[in-house]
């Protein structure tokens, strides 16, 4: 497609950017190359507006919209950005927003891009184009698969489970760092094992190579080594005229490698993120890629700070300013908004677990009568075990709740059934797939299915290897079922998604016979179904649904939501990019923020600082901060289960305190909220305690 100069129409779409904004919008227009941009946006800021008009900016000035890449961090966010950048065109063009979206071919995920961009080149990279493409639940199989033909599942000491092992690989991979480092900071535990870990990582590429399958890593890995490769990485920037980057705090340095090498100069790339919000450390996530940006390319990128917010009140953002002002390192910056508030955030001091989960609970009904739905209120916390106290008093309320989290779709067994089964026919070297396949197959068990896949790897031709196999007698009308079924899959000129049609029937009887919900779970496979028709292949289906699956399914505990309002709880990770008019954040003691887990170093405290600072900046009009004075703690040691009592957490000094309420709940029962006591009175209490000693 050729780049076509688009006219600008009469009333200017750009009038509801603020001068920020807009500086980000217009950056080097006109000026070829453009130099790289760093866009800090801070929370609540209107950056994905600003990049929607940056791209729409870019196409009006001549730009092809099939040579700019834009990389987010899920599909819906691509999709969103597509469809807001059309807007805007259509508006440039003085017409109707309910056209067809203007095409941006390469908008999707890094791993989206990447697999597509790896099959493009599988070639001449010494891939097979037919490879697929292992999830993350695949991945620990293989893993397990290779440490147990290892000898290391049979080791005297305790050997690292198969997730452990991948986490430790994963972790090596996208940070960057030696294995000897990664196990010192993060898996302290396992560093008596790095020579086997690096004999088993050796002998699990092997596997994957060996049997034509990628993993997630691989494929921001084989990515960045095309990048740096000094012939292909020129021409891989040379695809692109842009590249921009949403949410650029949460990469890893495989990731930034990749933008350097296909750009070294910097030309046309922009990144937009927020350094305040960098909380994804445990996996891979480094700040140092935001913070470091200005300075990656041959040339020093130009900087716009986005400071105006619209989402919270000034008194939220006068507390979350003093909060995140304490941090060591960072790109300066002070919101602002003009949303003037005379309520201050609350402090509220409990005195243990059970008061706070009352005290939650009395104020979500208190905001309910007070007009703000449940849906507009939310219960944040560090980790998913923080709310089991309050989830026991929201049910003996009967206020209905939905927490974040849940079985992802590809995790169900059913989901992975079915897709193992299209997998190995498109893949029969992928012995993960064909192993949960064959054991889906009555009377065949793990020996009959090693003997399987040992057949059709040593045949040229997987089908004639699989019609020519002995399997036992009593699976004998089972197997010639399955015979029949992998024969047409492997047959050509088959049309998608015929194929999932012709598993899904064979996987009835499969699903009745292993599962006694088996009627909820058909459900997920017809959902499988319909998406399976948004896609031109067998191929493209199941790279895609590996890469961005469907957030739910129907095999999760208890029954489907019936009420009209629910209030959301959520851990704080989950919780960014969210917001809600009222925010209460629990245990904001020292030993949940920051974590006693993540008190190692100081770049893991600064996380958690941000972590914080993430949760503050959710809330639009209430924010509560909850700070029990004893709480119940799950130990992982032989200790046991405790409860311990514990300070407000350290990121909030007395400095700060100006910008909250301070609250004192004393009990449920009492119901009341006392002030506390002035410091000057306080002070002289402690005064004369020691003169007592004198």
């Amino acid at each position: 497609m050729s780049a076509v100069l688009i006219p600008a129409a009469t009333d200017d779409p750009f009038a509801s950017l603020n001068p920020e904004q807009r500086a980000a919008v217009e950056h080097d227009i006109g000026v070829a190359p453009p130099r790289p941009l760093l866009v800090v946006a801070g929370a609540g800021s209107g950056k994905t507006s600003t990049l929607a008009h940056r791209v729409a900016r870019l196409i009006q000035s001549g730009a092809d919209p099939q040579r700019i890449l834009l990389l987010t961090f899920s599909r819906r966010a691509a999709s969103e950005m597509t469809r807001r950048a059309s807007g805007v065109l259509h508006r440039l063009l003085g017409q109707a927003g309910n056209r067809s979206p203007v095409a941006l071919p390469w908008a999707g995920t890094f791993h989206g891009i990447g697999a597509r961009l790896l099959r493009d080149y599988a070639g001449r990279i010494g891939l097979d184009e037919s490879f697929t493409i292992h999830d993350r639940g695949d991945s620990e199989d293989l893993m397990g698969l290779v440490r147990h033909e290892n000898g290391l599942s049979q080791t005297e000491k305790r050997f690292p489970l198969k997730g452990t092992c991948l986490a430790i690989y994963s972790r090596v991979v996208n940070s960057r760092d030696p294995l000897d480092k990664v196990l010192q900071a993060c898996f302290p535990w396992c560093s008596e094992w790095e020579a086997q870990l690096k004999t088993l990582f050796g002998a699990y590429v092997d596997a994957k190579q060996e049997q034509n399958v990628l993993d997630y890593d691989d494929l921001l890995l084989f990515w960045c080594e095309m990048a740096q490769d000094p012939e292909l990485g020129p021409e891989l920037g040379g695809l692109f005229d842009h590249v921009l980057v949403d949410e650029y705090q949460d990469t890893n340095r495989l990731q930034a490698a990749i933008l350097t090498g296909m750009k070294p100069g910097g030309e046309g790339v922009m990144v937009v993120g927020d350094d305040a919000q960098s909380i994804y450390g445990f996996r891979g996530a480094t700040v140092r890629n935001i913070l470091d940006f200005p300075g990656q390319f041959s040339q020093p990128a130009h900087l716009v700070t986005l400071e105006r917010n619209y989402r919270s009140t000034q008194p939220i953002l006068d507390a979350s300013n003093a909060l995140i002002a304490g941090a060591l390192e960072r790109h300066a910056k002070t919101l602002w908004t003009e949303r003037a508030s005379s309520a201050r955030p609350q402090l509220v001091l409990i005195p243990d677990e059970a008061e706070q989960a009352r005290w939650v609970c009395n104020r979500i009904l208190e905001h309910r009568e007070a007009g703000i739905a449940l849906t507009s209120q939310a219960v944040l916390f560090r980790a998913a075990s923080h709310s089991a106290a309050l989830e026991l008093e929201l049910m003996r309320r009967n206020i209905p709740f939905v927490k974040f989290g849940g079985l992802k779709f590809l995790e169900a067994s059913h989901i992975k059934d079915v897709l193992a089964v299209l997998r190995f026919a498109q893949n029969p070297s992928g012995r993960v797939a064909g192993f949960r396949v064959a054991q889906m197959i009555p009377g065949i068990g793990p020996a009959t299915a090693t003997r399987l896949l040992d057949a059709v790897g040593a045949s040229a031709d997987p089908v004639s290897a699989i019609e020519a196999f002995a399997a036992p007698a009593r699976s004998s009308a089972d197997w010639e079922a399955f015979r029949a079924l992998y024969r047409r899959l492997r047959t050509p000129g088959l049309r998608w998604p015929e194929d999932l049609e012709l598993v899904k029937e064979w996987y009835a009887p499969q699903l009745e016979r292993m599962h006694d919900d088996a009627q909820v779970r058909a459900a997920d496979i017809e959902q499988l179904a319909l998406l399976a028709g948004g896609y031109g292949s067998r191929e493209s289906f199941l790279a895609e649904i590996t890469l961005d699956p469907p957030e739910a399914t129907s095999d999760r505990a208890g029954p489907p939501l019936l009420d009209e309002d629910y209030v959301i709880l959520s851990t704080i990770h989950s919780a960014k990019g969210q917001e809600w008019k009222s925010v209460h954040v629990l245990n904001v003691v020292d030993g949940c923020i920051p974590s006693d887990m993540s008190t190692g170093s100081q770049e893991d405290i600064e996380e958690e600082r941000r972590l914080l600072y993430v949760a503050m900046t959710r809330a639009r009009e209430h924010l509560q901060l909850v700070v029990p004075n004893r709480f119940f703690i799950k130990q992982q040691s032989q200790m046991g289960d405790r409860h311990v009592y514990a300070a407000r957490t350290r990121f909030i000094t007395p400095a700060m305190l100006k910008h909250f309420e301070e609250c004192v709940w004393l009990s449920a029962e009492q119901r009341e909220i006392r002030r506390p006591v002035p410091e000057s009175v306080r002070m002289l209490v402690r005064e004369r305690a020691r003169n007592a000693w004198k």
